[in-house]
């Protein structure tokens, strides 16, 4: 992370536009589609993993997240890093996919992949529709960018700027799937 945080909620929202905008140029903070989910998920684990303190890539669940997206849909899709920023998938019908194994956080995902159409059109100037797939449960939602979640993804951009800036953690919060976050041995020390 480099800059000042010494912007005002719209302003750090234009300085990052300005920066992404320049490649060459690093943002306040440079976020990832990740980044998003966590922050829809719990801002702690967005926190812990933003000071690098990172889970076990290796357990099941994430396995089993890495076969589904790797191998669902890839003769109708191509990947593509843009701007060494954001990494997607776009299918055949030009709509930006984001593959998940479950339906059972919604919101999450939503909002990951609507960074993404944000990012295409505020940052590129380009616009697509999106499509949140749950190949094992053989369901899609089209997911489309408006006025009103464009300002849900920049409060979730100002919040994930507050939360990575921050000296310590958020306050801890019970949610219903602690028990199964790879976090939950740091949170509940």
């Amino acid at each position: 992370m480099t800059g000042t945080l010494s912007y005002s909620g719209d302003e750090i929202i234009d300085q990052l536009v300005r920066d992404e905008r320049e490649p060459h140029r690093e943002p306040v903070v440079r976020i990832t589609g990740l980044m998003v989910q966590y922050y829809h998920v719990c801002k702690r684990e967005l926190w812990f993993m933003s000071k690098g303190i990172d889970i076990d890539r290796g357990t099941p669940n994430i396995r089993r997240g890495t076969h589904v997206d790797e191998t669902s849909y890839r003769d109708k899709r191509s990947s593509f890093q843009v701007n060494g920023r954001i990494a997607i998938d776009i299918v055949d019908s030009g709509e930006v996919m984001e593959v998940k194994v479950s339906s059972s956080l919604e919101e999450p995902p939503r909002m990951q992949l609507l960074y993404y159409l944000w990012y295409l059109d505020r940052i590129l100037d380009i616009q697509r529709e999106g499509v949140l797939a749950y190949p094992e449960e053989r369901s899609r939602e089209q997911i489309s960018l408006s006025e009103s979640n464009a300002i849900e993804i920049e409060e979730t951009l100002r919040g994930i700027i507050d939360t990575v800036s921050a000296d310590t953690p958020p306050e801890l919060e019970k949610k219903p799937y602690c028990d199964s976050c790879l976090y939950q041995d740091i949170c509940w020390l």
